[in-house]
């Protein structure tokens, strides 16, 4: 197994499924037929055993074999939405940790990804439903209940100089009213979110 397979299947173990074009954007985009080459080297993987694929889906839709997740999962939408964000970052700085899901214990937020990004950590709320108020709050509070436990000043990623609290970005086409002493950043997208730093900056 070559370099660029064993970091496409890190890429399926991370997201849990990837579509053929989440494939080619991340590993294959330098080459002069990326579709093509790509194809190519994912048939080759599933005739070996590695992946599996989802054929009733345009681009076909890959995972570990065997599947951590099935194929008619509710949550496929939402891994894929992880993924795009995932890229977005990438075309960036490629973030040094991203971790789909991570778990905090009970009482305490389940973000969909953190990430060390950019030299600053952060946690992604990735929101492709309405939520209401009173949700939202429980989520927010969550993360208010992990700051005051002061677990986060253990975690691996923090600087040694100074503890610092990750960042919360909540990316959804709907804008909430919440009320926290935590930094909460909403957009639409990653790259809306770096657009609305550059104009605080420039204003």
């Amino acid at each position: 197994m070559n370099k660029r397979d064993s970091a496409i299947l890190n890429d399926l173990q991370r997201h849990r499924v990837m579509s053929r074009d989440d494939i080619v954007s991340l590993h294959f985009n330098n080459l002069k037929d990326p579709i093509k080459a790509c194809n190519n080297v994912l048939k080759r993987m599933r005739r070996d055993g590695y992946i599996e694929a989802k054929l009733d889906h345009q681009p076909y839709l890959y995972f570990l074999s065997p599947s951590p997740i099935k194929k008619d999962s509710q949550k496929i939408p939402h891994f894929l939405a992880i993924v795009d964000f995932y890229k977005q970052a990438s075309k960036l700085r490629k973030p040094k940790q991203f971790i789909v899901e991570p778990k905090y214990g009970k009482g305490y937020m389940e973000p969909d990804v953190f990430m060390n990004w950019n030299d600053s950590p952060f946690f992604v709320e990735i929101q492709r439903t309405l939520y209401s108020e009173k949700v939202m709050n429980e989520k927010i509070n969550r993360y208010e209940n992990y700051y005051r436990s002061g677990l986060w000043k253990e975690e691996s990623w923090q600087p040694k100089d100074k503890k610092v609290f990750p960042f919360i970005i909540l990316i959804s086409d709907t804008r909430y009213s919440i009320d926290s002493n935590l930094k909460v950043f909403q957009a639409p997208s990653l790259n809306d979110f770096i657009s609305t730093l550059h104009d605080r900056k420039s204003g």
